[in-house]
């Protein structure tokens, strides 16, 4: 971690896209005054960042800066001003590789809102060492691509230990609910991985690893989640759900980071929930459809094009997750949030998850989940800051 000598605390990179201005204003919003951090606002076009500033308020005092993803120099000096920057250029394996390697040699704390396990694969082992040596912590997927999910279990695992007096070895996920639109970023990037894919095979293992994130670890069989199912612990049919293949992965490597508290033999699957008997069965083979459609970028907007305040505002998420108990007891807490998930909520959450780290000068240096990072710590301050709920149903 960077002293606080440097200009910036955080910078904003892709500022002006449509997720970026989000976050841009959610700072300008929330954090004002003397003991607010100093950050900055990144992109292409200065011309552009200044009417984003303007746009969203942000005082006329705050600083832009002019970087491409395509201009090293740019890059590194852009991170040689700040002690981290939050990236929302993605998809990240077309814009984030030079960034993420010159944060990992300068130190420079990172965040973003990654969704590629393939490339994060492929930037944990290129930059791990790296990392360590320099004092940068680098999180990935600090969005709804995964910290809701990452946190539900972990808030599903400490509930557990509390009321059953151990943790879990295995946990459901399950979408109850979800109002508003993935993020056109996410689409861009399922997009995006399928291209690779489709040019180098050798990938295609690597995208149905469940342990892809977990080098040298291998643990066990997990559930598929690829076909509708009727899930009998809960009486109702369930059907994929199309971020399970990041999420999972991430719940994965946030155990292995901890040091296992969930066991080296934890078994973890998400879907979405469809209802019960005939119908709920009907809605689950149609979401089949859908989700394929989301899974080959048809889904959601256009990168830099995104729901509208009112569509944000009334957006939400109710995430359901169900230990399971040797000895057949149960544990099920709800994490709930009330805007939608792509853009509304995921702004406020890597926002968060900034000032968190900041905060935060005991997380070692390495690449990082932010859930394994920052735990109960970050849980306390999306609750108090970012209007997301953990309540424990039984």
């Amino acid at each position: 971690m960077k002293s606080s000598s440097s200009q910036f605390d955080i910078v904003v990179y892709g500022a002006t896209g449509f997720t970026g201005q989000l976050i841009a204003e959610y700072l300008a919003t929330h954090y004002t005054g003397k003991d607010a951090p100093k950050w900055a606002m990144a992109g292409r076009s200065l011309e552009k960042l200044a009417s984003v500033r303007d746009t969203i308020g942000a005082p006329s005092d705050i600083a832009l800066i002019q970087v491409d993803a395509g201009d090293r120099t740019s890059l590194q000096a852009m991170a040689d001003r700040t002690r981290s920057v939050i990236s929302s250029v993605g998809p990240y394996q077309l814009y984030g590789s030079e960034l993420l390697a010159i944060c990992a040699a300068t130190g420079t704390d990172y965040l973003d809102l990654c969704g590629e396990p393939v490339w994060m694969r492929q930037m944990i082992d290129a930059h791990e060492a790296t990392a360590r040596a320099s004092g940068a912590r680098l999180l990935f997927s600090c969005g709804f691509d995964s910290l809701p999910f990452e946190l539900g279990v972990l808030f599903c695992q400490e509930t557990a230990k509390s009321i059953l007096g151990a943790p879990v070895n295995r946990i459901k996920g399950r979408v109850r609910a979800m109002k508003g639109t993935f993020s056109g970023g996410t689409a861009a990037s399922f997009k995006a991985t399928f291209a690779a894919a489709a040019k180098d095979l050798s990938l295609v293992a690597l995208l149905q690893n469940p342990f892809v994130l977990t080098p040298g670890f291998e643990g066990p069989k997990q559930p598929r989640g690829n076909k509708p199912l009727l899930d009998e612990d809960l009486g109702l049919w369930a059907a994929p759900f199309v971020m399970a293949s990041i999420n999972t992965r991430n719940v994965h490597r946030s155990n292995m980071l901890m040091n296992f508290p969930y066991g080296k033999d934890f078994v973890y699957d998400e879907m979405v929930l469809t209802g019960p008997g005939a119908e709920g069965e009907a809605n689950a083979k149609r979401l089949v459809a859908a989700v394929n459609g989301e899974r080959m970028g048809g889904g959601g907007p256009k990168p830099g094009e995104g729901p509208s305040k009112e569509e944000r505002e009334s957006g939400l998420y109710d995430l359901l997750f169900v230990g399971l108990a040797p000895d057949g007891r149960q544990i099920r807490v709800a994490v709930k949030g009330d805007r939608d998930p792509g853009y509304g909520s995921t702004s406020k959450m890597i926002s968060e998850c900034a000032i968190c780290l900041r905060e935060a000068p005991d997380v070692t240096p390495g690449i990082w989940t932010p859930g394994a990072a920052m735990g109960d710590r970050l849980i306390k301050r999306l609750i108090d800051r970012a209007g997301i709920t953990f309540t424990v149903e039984n």
